[in-house]
């Protein structure tokens, strides 16, 4: 049946600075970038190295998305990493501020979480 995620879609309160966290910070590739002029919006789309993509969206008058407290529905978005120091290392070098790395207490594998420029909680999942 589900062979995987294709795409995941954010919706940015500022294009040009979530256009170059994504690109420049996290450096993921653009697949394709389009203005759709009746909308007054961009949609980028954005690949992972493993095919997945990030849709990237620009909505004038989108409402912020609550994180915190927590709430219902998509709670933030995984990236799978070898190397989470190396990675923790290189968005510390861009001030972005990373929480500790943690143990998760069921695998034993190490992660820890950071936001994007509009608060969109993102995880690092070491995977090796």
């Amino acid at each position: 049946m589900l062979n995987g995620i294709h795409h995941v879609a954010i919706i940015c309160a500022d294009y040009p600075r979530s256009k170059a966290f994504y690109t420049q910070v996290l450096g993921l590739k653009v697949i394709a970038e389009h203005y759709r002029e009746a909308r007054d919006s961009y949609k980028l789309d954005l690949a992972l190295p493993d095919g997945s993509q990030i849709e990237l969206f620009s909505f004038n008058g989108a409402p912020p998305r609550p994180s915190y407290p927590e709430a219902q529905g998509l709670r933030h978005l995984a990236f799978k990493v070898d190397d989470i120091d190396a990675v923790v290392a290189h968005l510390q070098q861009n001030q972005i501020s990373v929480e500790p790395i943690r143990i998760d207490e069921y695998t034993g594998k190490q992660y820890t979480f950071f936001s994007d420029p509009d608060g969109l909680p993102l995880e690092l999942y070491q995977v090796s």
